[in-house]
């Protein structure tokens, strides 16, 4: 199972979360993309645990209520895999050998760059480019991850039906959703830094674009959980009726004084702390934006605390802005979930690569 190629017959864009499965199907549509299909189905508690499936059944079963809601033919997807579970390093190889030679050299050597044997992980491979100062070689990205954190995605997905194609990386995934967004960045990216804050229920990444190339990623434990579990304690309410009441709206008077402006303040304390860890990591003290992706993204008037307290041109992501939609899709519901359909969007770009 590749972590980059696969074949580019159309797939299925499915980002598997903490609390939802996440489906997308685009096509070609002029010079652009059109969206075919979408679902957000959302997951039994405990299907994920600390973003590893631990109930494949109920995870497959998810993804085929995905598949049905969207109503698509489709039968081959592309997935991703977390970050924490994938272990990255960038090589020098010779310039010039073939793909099928550079694979072979790499499988004799990768046992210097990942720590397990190497039966017990995919490992796959994409070269980047020149060495900056050396022609003679050619800088290669090399990905590896243990078996079972594929395996595990790819038994879900047969179990509803479908046939993985690809297994992509989620970092590397929104850095292609992200191709999408440079209207909306200064200079469409060029020697420009943004921060990509996608904010979830139970994780959040930081994914940093350097005139259009990830430099930087990291994860942490924080989302939209919180707020759930503090309308939980405040108001009585189980797990689903606080969910619900967090979407749809009919809490108490005190609820945004009290309990939502203080998570959206918290939410900008934690962004400003994962750009603190990332200037502190590299050579760079400021981003010229943030771009904030997941579902707390929706919260209204988030990007604009967030601006306030950090002093960032923040922006909500909108990879749709630009596409045509299908007969078949809500506007409405596409609009709604769009800030947390960064990955599924990177993975369902990869029917044309």
């Amino acid at each position: 199972m590749f972590l980059f190629k696969g074949k580019q017959s159309p797939v299925l864009g499915i980002d598997i979360s903490s609390t939802s499965v996440k489906l997308l199907e685009l096509s070609r549509a002029g010079g652009g993309f059109r969206v075919e299909n979408h679902a957000v189905e959302p997951l039994p508690q405990n299907a994920i645990t600390e973003k590893a499936i631990s109930d494949v059944e109920a995870v497959g079963e998810t993804i085929r209520k995905a598949v049905k809601r969207a109503g698509t033919k489709t039968k081959h997807c592309a997935m991703a895999v977390n970050g924490s579970a994938v272990i990255t390093k960038i090589i020098t190889m010779p310039a010039g050998l073939k793909d099928e030679e550079m694979e072979a050299q790499i499988e004799l050597e990768a046992d210097q760059y990942i720590p397990y044997a190497l039966e017990e992980v995919n490992l796959d491979f994409e070269v980047l480019g020149p060495t900056e100062g050396n022609a003679d070689t050619v800088d290669v990205l090399l990905a590896a991850s243990r078996r079972e954190n594929i395996d595990l995605r790819v038994a879900a997905a047969e179990s509803a039906g479908l046939t993985t194609k690809v297994m992509d990386i989620e970092a590397y995934a929104v850095e292609n959703a992200f191709s999408l967004l440079v209207n909306q960045v200064p200079n469409e990216g060029h020697v420009k830094t943004v921060a990509l804050a996608d904010i979830g229920a139970t994780m959040t990444s930081l994914n940093v674009i350097s005139n259009r190339k990830l430099i930087y990623t990291r994860e942490q434990p924080f989302g939209g959980r919180q707020l759930t579990d503090e309308i939980m304690q405040r108001y009585g309410l189980s797990y689903e009726q606080a969910g619900l009441a967090k979407i749809q709206g009919g809490l108490p008077d005190d609820y945004v004084r009290d309990v939502l402006n203080p998570f959206k303040q918290t939410i900008a304390q934690q962004v400003s702390r994962f750009l603190q860890f990332f200037y502190s990591a590299s050579q760079h003290a400021v981003v010229d934006q943030i771009i904030l992706a997941g579902g707390c993204a929706s919260i209204p008037g988030i990007d604009s605390t967030i601006e306030e307290l950090l002093g960032v041109t923040t922006i909500i992501a909108n990879p749709f802005s630009r596409m045509s939609l299908a007969s078949r899709v809500n506007p409405k519901d596409l609009g709604s979930d769009a800030p947390s359909l960064m990955v599924a969007c990177g993975l369902a770009l990869r029917s044309f690569d």
